[in-house]
């Protein structure tokens, strides 16, 4: 049996997209990198070090698709 009233404050529980995407990070790729790279990381000189590697491939993706100016 339902609650009387329903749940008041569900939007304020419900799950929230952490990121901006359009679709879901579902796929998972390896990525080689120097030791000291790791440390740094693991050191947190980094923070959210996932989320800065999707950005930074993203926007080498869109770079890649724009036309290119000569000069």
């Amino acid at each position: 049996m339902p609650r009387p009233g329903g749940n008041p404050g569900l939007e304020k529980y419900q799950f929230q997209q952490k990121y901006g995407w359009d679709e879901p990070c579902t796929e998972v790729i390896t990525l080689r990198i120097p030791p000291s790279m790791k440390k740094a990381i693991k050191d947190g000189l980094v923070k959210n070090w996932a989320e800065v590697c999707r950005r930074a491939i993203a926007a080498e993706i869109e770079r890649g698709q724009s036309p290119e100016v000569k000069n």
